[in-house]
């Protein structure tokens, strides 16, 4: 029996009882329709009996689960109204916060407006102080007769005055500086006019300094350009008083302007242009050297046929010991000139290649050296062979002359006619040079012409002046990071408790940033890649033969597992970081004390350069690390963490931070 029909929405009673009747047609048509329709009354009962009994137990579950729901309702609404409760709370507490804050930091603008304010007052009263010990001591100053001192002086005076503006014997003082200028002007005034006159640049520069710093600038240009008037004015009387046409007097004076003119513009740019000229100097005397030494090995093999390759030799190592020595000469003139051993007081950071440039040409230059210098001793080597060598026998020994007495006598017996054969004189007049030259022969000759040791000498010292290049291209860069690394240990900020000292001792250490010394540090070495790649990367085989005979300063740490690396730029790139970190170490280990905020402060700034070491994929150094952790640590964990780590290092620390362990 099909139930589904009563679940349908057009549900008719007849149509599902005329169906019924239909699916049992052979019960209906035997007469037993009554007994049929009996069945399916039954059959209804039974079904509503099953449905009354699946709507009484749905019924029972529901009233049993509504108290339960009604609880969790009520839970809900409790959790809503507590939730409600406690954003009020923290919307007042972060009210209250604000308030507190924002008194707090008015607080610490008045108190940092009150701080600048007597700074600025103690910085006056030591300016007058410093004016009134400055006007005591200047006339034994003026006595010195030194006019840099007298200078430093007045300069001094000068920066007292600027705070004095406001007391009542202000233009009295002006007065009187204004007339020691006038005395230190004309004490100088000759050597001014001498300095112009011959052209000194050094001590020229010496006045333009002083004069700058004393703000007479105009009075010293003034100078400048009365010596040339002077000298121009003569030139132009000594034309006038000559029987020359004026249009001759005319071209004369053109021409005496234009010399002046081009002669002041090169002395104008002498400095940076002797450098330059040094550099090409350094380039063009390559050829001249193996010139000189290729037309003495002529002279010898035509003079003397050989015989006096002992007398070459010394004669060759001495000109290259000559020629070493001007070299390593004018390597210290330019680095003197590029003012490398000379550290700026100053925290001014500027980038310079121009130093760097010159090195990496001289470097070439010493790769063109070692080139030709191999190729020299090779050739000397054949030359001596196809000259001297070819007299002696295959059985000549300098430990036995039997068998070269044997030559001769053979070589008597033929008609070709040889002057050693005739008179040797080396062997009778020197047998000592008459053994080295044998025994010169007899190495080359056994060893073969390319293994031999007959400019040694010479090939080490320009082994070394490559390597001297090489240390000058280094610290031409090195110069600007070693700057600022030796102001680390002068700083006062260190071991200063300021005010945010104690603001600032809880919070964390992401909250502070790297001073300004380590990111000018991290900037720079970030742009190494790019300035060191065109240079050390360009196709110049020279070079490339002095990069990879010379050796950088600071190599890796014994233990490091560093890969291979072709690139020279890499090289360059990882000696400067190692030098980098280990001067930052040690400069770090001249601080006398350390404030705990200082700690946390220098602990950061050293994170950021091992990230920067990290983003260049380099490897922190060892003594980098341990300092961190060092300066990281609480004092109560200081005993133990320091266990694993170098005690000296552990001590020096701990001193900083006053830390007992």
């Amino acid at each position: 029996m099909d139930f589904s029909k009563f679940l349908a929405d057009d549900f008719d009673v007849k149509e599902w009882i005329n169906a019924a009747f239909r699916a049992g047609s052979k019960e209906a048509a035997s007469g037993k329709a009554d007994g049929h329709a009996a069945t399916l009354v039954m059959k209804l009962q039974l079904f509503i009996q099953e449905v009354n009994h699946a709507v009484e137990e749905t019924s029972h579950q529901a009233l049993q689960n509504m108290p339960k729901v009604l609880r969790d309702v009520e839970a809900l609404k409790q959790e809503a109204s507590f939730l409600k409760e406690q954003m009020i709370l923290v919307k007042e507490d972060i009210k209250k916060f604000e308030q507190d804050t924002s008194q707090s930091m008015q607080v610490l603008v008045e108190i940092d407006q009150v701080k600048s304010r007597m700074q600025l007052a103690a910085e006056s009263l030591q300016e007058a102080d410093k004016w009134s010990t400055l006007s005591a001591d200047i006339e034994e100053t003026f006595k010195t007769q030194d006019i840099a001192v007298i200078s430093a002086k007045l300069t001094g005076m000068q920066n007292s005055l600027m705070m004095l503006v406001d007391t009542p014997d202000y233009s009295e003082k002006c007065v009187h500086l204004e007339a020691l200028k006038n005395r230190l002007e004309a004490l100088a005034s000759p050597q001014i006019v001498a300095a112009f006159t011959s052209q000194a640049v050094d001590q020229s520069k010496v006045f333009v300094k002083v004069f700058t710093e004393i703000d007479r600038m105009p009075q010293l240009l003034a100078y400048y350009y009365k010596c040339h008037k002077v000298q121009l004015l003569a030139a132009w009387q000594e034309l006038c008083q000559s029987d020359l046409p004026l249009d001759r007097q005319l071209t004369g004076l053109y021409d005496a302007l234009l010399g002046a003119w081009h002669t002041q513009i090169q002395w104008a740019t002498q400095e940076h242009g002797e450098v330059i000229d040094c550099v090409q100097e350094l380039s063009h005397s390559v050829n001249k050297l193996f010139g000189l030494a290729s037309a003495a090995v002529d002279r010898c093999v035509r003079f003397t046929n050989g015989l006096g390759t002992c007398g070459l030799l010394s004669a060759l190592k001495s000109l290259f010991a000559k020629y070493v020595s001007d070299f390593t000469s004018t390597l210290q003139s330019i680095r003197k000139k590029c003012k490398l051993d000379d550290i700026p007081p100053d925290s001014l950071f500027q980038e310079d290649w121009t130093a760097f440039q010159n090195s990496i040409r001289i470097i070439a230059t010493c790769g063109e050296l070692l080139r030709h210098c191999g190729d020299f001793e090779q050739q000397l080597a054949n030359r001596i062979l196809s000259t001297a060598g070819k007299y002696l026998s295959d059985s000549c020994s300098p430990r036995s002359l039997a068998g070269f007495q044997e030559s001769i006598l053979t070589d008597k017996k033929s008609s070709a006619k040889n002057p050693w054969q005739e008179y040797n004189y080396l062997q009778k007049d020197n047998p000592a040079e008459y053994a080295s030259l044998m025994e010169i022969l007899y190495t080359l000759k056994e060893k073969g012409s390319s293994n031999h040791n007959l400019l040694a000498a010479p090939r080490a010292a320009l082994t070394r002046l490559n390597q001297q290049a090489h240390q000058l291209a280094f610290d031409s860069v090195f110069l600007r990071i070693k700057q600022q690394l030796l102001l680390i240990s002068k700083m006062d900020s260190w071991n200063t408790a300021g005010i945010g000292e104690t603001l600032t001792d809880d919070l964390p250490a992401f909250s502070l940033t790297p001073l300004e010394y380590i990111s000018n540090i991290g900037q720079y070495i970030m742009s190494l890649p790019l300035n060191l790649e065109p240079f050390v990367t360009q196709e110049d085989s020279a070079l490339e033969l002095a990069l990879h005979a010379g050796k950088l300063p600071f190599p890796p740490e014994q233990g490091d597992e560093l890969p291979e690396l072709d690139n020279m730029a890499d090289n360059w790139l990882g000696s400067i970081a190692r030098a980098t970190m280990q001067t930052y170490c040690d400069a770090i280990l001249q601080i006398p004390e350390l404030s705990p905020h200082s700690a946390k402060q220098l602990a950061t700034d050293i994170d950021y350069l091992i990230n920067v070491m990290d983003a260049l994929g380099l490897q922190p150094s060892r003594t980098l690390q341990h300092i961190v952790t060092l300066l990281k640590t609480r004092p109560e964990d200081y005993r133990q963490v320091s266990k694993g780590l170098p005690r000296r290092l552990a001590t020096t620390v701990a001193t900083m931070r006053s830390v007992n362990y």
